[in-house]
């Protein structure tokens, strides 16, 4: 039976008044009489809660589909044919109901075990690797999104987040624009061992500026490097990870714009030649320059990040393929400029590793970088690539904000336009306020922060679904670079930092800059690691 109120009752009464002549006054009259039920007081509560938490309400469970004769199945969104209000919280609904209520802010306090895990099962795809990375452009799996190519993209953009975390960005620090720890030790350090990755090099790009001293990053005379900045690392999957994943996976993880020199190359918008033996490829200067530059005179980009890398990438291609235990993929990702340089990565690769070597390129935020020719060479490769974007997000316009704008909307007309910048590949689009954590203020910086973007990835489900109730990820991390999250949450903004600024204690009682342990100071002679 339904919880509801009753209706009012109107039941007839009639009053008789004694008169001082001793004769009887009647007067009728009716009195309202209301029936009030259990079911309906629990449903004034309920209505009442819910009204105090609408604004983070998700969605229900979405049931999924399994992989069959080792093709990976679509997710199924079924659509809720009761209306609105019956979807609506109520407290005669099961316990099980009650715990898929989303976070508030009691939810960021340790209460012991009980809390839920912020880690999402991962399950063995070495039978359907090939479509998560591209082999069918992603048809069917993206909209509503696979749980299994959910996970592959919150893996993968936790990789390009780490060369934010460990990135020493500290002014006073004499090894400013360095890895605060060497590459045994990174993951472990960031929380990043349990996805199976072992960094075999550090790669150090130059962003060459002659300018005032405030472009400068650090402030100190005497600094590790005056001319190169620590920009991502090569990893490769152990033989654990490898078989749960199918394959020899070869990872290039890039990290963004940090630097004020890099914010100032990336504005060189001026499209440049990148293959020699074809003048009509074509990409944006600024992050050419970043990617190409070299000096002999340095210490650290004798050789440039291109050829660090590719270096690196040939080593360890060459020494899978003599091993010959298992198929070997080449994934590379990156956030922003990081984003560019992957697809430069990319071409390249595809250029030296013509066949043996799936590439793929998981990007998040990324701009455009090169003309049309530039993404119909990387389609010829076979270069699969996966743009990972936020509506909201201002970045993926860039450059040509406007003009691009007008020429693809007149494609038909302008389609062979080899001047126009142009974006490769699939695109995962997602708006920011589908998440009900998120503020709905505008904010240009804060649309454009990775950890929103991993947030998202998390609790996407369809471009027309609600933000998944069960999302795993841990939304206090949205706030960690960004102050995104609603105030109800009282998360702190900007709250990832080294404890008290990096200073130390000393054993007189004095704070101090602690100097950085002998193997994590960077050398230029150092060897990649062995496999």
């Amino acid at each position: 039976m339904e919880a509801k109120m009753a209706t009012p009752r109107g039941v007839a009464m009639k009053r008789v008044t004694m008169l001082r002549n001793g004769t009887k006054k009647t007067k009728w009259y009716w009195k309202l009489k209301f029936g009030i039920r259990l079911k309906a007081i629990r449903s004034a509560i309920s209505s009442s809660l819910h009204n105090q938490r609408r604004r983070l309400t998700c969605s229900t469970a979405i049931p999924t589909n399994t992989p069959v004769n080792g093709i990976v199945s679509p997710l199924v969104v079924h659509q809720s044919r009761s209306s609105s209000k019956k979807n609506e919280l109520r407290l005669a609904k099961p316990l099980a109901s009650l715990l898929r209520m989303p976070l508030r802010a009691a939810d960021f306090i340790d209460f012991g075990n009980h809390m839920t895990p912020t880690l999402s099962p991962r399950e063995n795809i070495s039978a359907v690797w090939r479509d998560l990375h591209g082999a069918s452009d992603w048809d069917g799996l993206l909209d509503p999104l696979h749980p299994f190519l959910r996970r592959e993209i919150v893996k993968y953009g936790e990789f390009a987040q780490a060369t934010y975390d460990a990135f020493d960005f500290d002014p006073l620090s004499e090894f400013c624009g360095s890895c605060r720890y060497n590459r045994h030790k990174l993951f472990n350090e960031l929380g990043l061992a349990q996805n199976g990755y072992k960094v075999t090099k550090y790669i150090y790009a130059l962003s060459p500026v002659d300018g005032p001293d405030w472009f400068e990053s650090s402030k100190i005379g005497e600094v590790w490097s005056r001319d190169s900045n620590w920009m991502g690392f090569v990893a490769v999957s152990t033989d654990e990870e490898s078989d749960r994943i199918g394959r020899r996976d070869i990872l290039v993880a890039w990290r963004g714009t940090v630097t004020p020199t890099e914010w100032y190359i990336d504005l060189k918008t001026k499209l440049k030649k990148i293959d020699r033996s074809d003048k009509k490829v074509k990409v944006q200067r600024g992050f050419l320059t970043i990617y190409k530059s070299k000096d002999e005179e340095s210490k650290f980009n004798k050789t440039s990040a291109s050829e660090q890398v590719m270096e690196e990438l040939n080593r360890l291609i060459n020494f899978f393929k003599e091993k010959g235990d298992r198929e070997i993929s080449l994934t590379i990702t990156g956030h922003s400029l990081g984003g560019a340089l992957s697809l430069l990565t990319a071409y390249e690769a595809g250029v030296l590793f013509p066949t043996g070597v799936h590439i793929s390129v998981v990007s998040f935020g990324a701009p455009r970088v090169g003309n049309l020719t530039f993404r119909e060479k990387l389609n010829e490769m076979g270069v699969k690539t996966l743009r990972v974007v936020i509506g909201q997000d201002i970045v993926p316009k860039l450059p040509g904000l406007f003009v691009n704008s007008i020429v693809n909307k007149l494609s038909l007309v302008t389609g062979k336009l080899n001047w126009v910048y142009r974006h490769v590949g699939k695109e995962l689009r997602m708006d920011m306020y589908m998440s009900p954590y998120l503020k709905r203020e505008s904010d240009m910086t804060g649309s454009h922060n990775l950890e929103i973007y991993l947030h998202l990835v998390d609790g996407f489900v369809s471009r027309k679904g609600k933000f998944r109730w069960n999302s795993r990820r841990d939304v206090a991390l949205v706030n960690k670079g960004s102050d995104m999250l609603v105030e109800e949450l009282r998360i702190p903004q900007f709250w990832y930092q080294l404890p008290h600024k990096g200073l130390i204690k000393n054993r007189f009682g004095r704070w101090v800059k602690p100097g950085r342990n002998p193997e994590d100071i960077p050398s230029p002679f150092s060897q990649p690691s062995h496999v």
